[in-house]
């Protein structure tokens, strides 16, 4: 279970990575680094997304009882891989056109949504 507490310091590090490149690009303009992000709100889309997934990786783990080890690396995994599609996004604009990104978000949404149910699951069977 401790790879969830690997995800979310992932996610926390994207999360601050994310705040300051928002920061440079918008209120401390430097040559160059403002003209990257070709789409700001998706970036913020990130940037949120990041925050939640690590207070997911972080309250999963916070939970104090045993989880199936696969689906916490399905969460870590796909909790940081998942905001990671959004931060690419914000950085190319013909990101959502391009097969190999499609490929790389459905592999993301895929593993997250695998990791969450999964622990979902024994959440709901461990309070019935």
């Amino acid at each position: 279970m401790g790879i969830l507490l690997i995800g979310a310091a992932a996610c926390i590090t994207g999360l601050i990575l994310s705040a300051w490149l928002m920061t440079l690009a918008r209120w401390f303009p430097i040559n160059g680094v403002d003209q990257m992000i070709v789409d700001f709100k998706t970036m913020i889309r990130a940037h949120v997304d990041y925050a939640l997934m690590a207070l997911f990786n972080l309250g999963f783990y916070g939970l104090g009882m045993e989880l199936p080890l696969v689906a916490c690396w399905c969460v870590a995994i796909g909790g940081f891989t998942n905001p990671t599609v959004f931060t690419i996004a914000a950085f190319d604009a013909d990101f959502w056109k391009k097969s190999h990104w499609r490929l790389y978000t459905a592999a993301s949404f895929i593993m997250t949504t695998i990791g969450f149910m999964w622990l979902a699951i024994v959440l709901l069977k461990r309070a019935l």
